[in-house]
């Protein structure tokens, strides 16, 4: 799995690890930022749907 760098605010990353650990939502940083990912994608994708831009092959 290729691994990818960002710089997130401090804040951004505060609120993050309050969901991340022993019987939290995400076991870990990178498992977080995925979901967080695959929501966004996958809200882009209605919201392109709604307006028409999303060709049949990629719905």
């Amino acid at each position: 799995m290729p691994k990818v760098s960002v710089e997130i605010p401090q804040e951004l990353l505060d609120d993050l690890n309050k969901h991340v650990g022993d019987d939290r939502k995400f076991v870990n940083q990178s498992d977080a930022i995925r979901t967080a990912i695959r929501k966004m994608l996958d809200i882009m994708d209605e919201i392109d749907k709604r307006h028409g831009r999303l060709k049949e092959q990629e719905r």
